[in-house]
């Protein structure tokens, strides 16, 4: 695939369509909502902060008097905030097409979730793993359902701390914003191995958004990263959200995107561009790091699948 020009203009009509969008009230996430909706989707606002969520969709809806979207709080960093989540979004609906795993933390200092993760791993990865599992069965049910798993460059440097997820021995923020990252790439290929082997009509695709300008780095309670990334970064170097969601919509809405593939921008380093087709780390595509990221998060979620381990 080398679709280096593709733009939201190209994405199809999505009207019947319903997407949930976690992180949907600020940048890549609002950027794909607004997308969503423009084409005519219905667009779930998966957000933490219920009053944000509102402002956006004010917003929104002034922008495109048409917009189909709801407001609905999760914490993905607590897993109970998760389970409540899917339980009211499956009481209002009997599919999901398109789950967009896109929220995020990062650098923050050592914080642990309710259930006592590390919260860069618990809201990045097990809070997704977790939401993903409870409305399978959703997605199952829609049409042409995806799971859109949203990484980050930042995967190429980033590992799995197995003996020591919490950061208890020795804590890094970015180091384990890293290691979040590279989760989200390990589940998605993961996902896309079960999801074959189980001849599920879910497809599992990767998306990143290269050096986008967003409130991930503003917003870092590092000062440096907020000063490098922020106040240096941002102006110089950072594409809009806009530009940066397109990855993910093209994920979640080309025709063509097929499960197992990740998507990043196509300019140099995949730092900015239209999206394309691009490689995972080597050690992310390990069936053996994947089965045991997954029965690990089991482990920690609570939240069995029902998929079974591909072989071979």
């Amino acid at each position: 695939m080398k679709q280096q020009h593709w733009t939201a203009e190209e994405i199809p009509d999505q009207s019947a369509r319903v997407f949930v969008v976690t992180g949907a009230n600020s940048g890549l996430g609002l950027a794909t909502t607004r997308a969503l909706a423009r084409r005519g989707g219905h667009v779930v606002l998966a957000v933490r902060d219920a009053a944000k969520g509102r402002r956006a969709v004010a917003d929104l809806t002034a922008e495109l008097p048409a917009a189909s979207l709801e407001v609905r709080t999760v914490d993905l960093a607590d897993l109970a905030s998760v389970h409540a989540f899917a339980d009211r979004l499956r009481a209002d609906h009997q599919r999901v097409d398109v789950l967009i795993n896109n929220a995020g933390v990062m650098a923050p200092p050592r914080t642990l979730s309710p259930q006592g993760h590390e919260v860069q791993f618990a809201c990045n990865h097990l809070g997704h793993f977790a939401l993903t599992g409870l409305l399978l069965d959703l997605l199952g049910a829609g049409t042409d359902p995806r799971v859109v798993t949203v990484s980050s460059i930042n995967h190429h440097k980033g590992h799995l701390r197995f003996d020591d997820l919490t950061g208890e021995r020795g804590y890094a923020p970015m180091a384990f914003y890293n290691q979040s990252k590279f989760a989200n790439a390990v589940f998605g290929q993961e996902l896309h191995r079960r999801l074959t082997a189980a001849g599920s009509p879910v497809r599992s695709v990767l998306a990143h958004p290269g050096y986008t300008a967003t409130n991930l780095q503003t917003r870092s309670a590092v000062r440096l990263w907020r000063v490098l990334l922020g106040g240096i970064g941002n102006p110089l170097l950072a594409q809009r959200p806009e530009r940066g969601a397109l990855p993910q919509l093209y994920a979640a809405t080309a025709p063509e995107a097929t499960g197992g593939q990740f998507i990043g921008p196509a300019g140099p380093a995949e730092l900015r561009g239209a999206p394309t087709t691009v490689t995972p780390s080597a050690a992310s595509l390990d069936p053996e790091t994947g089965r045991r990221l997954w029965e690990r998060s089991e482990e920690l979620t609570d939240v069995r699948y029902g998929l079974p381990a591909a072989t071979g």
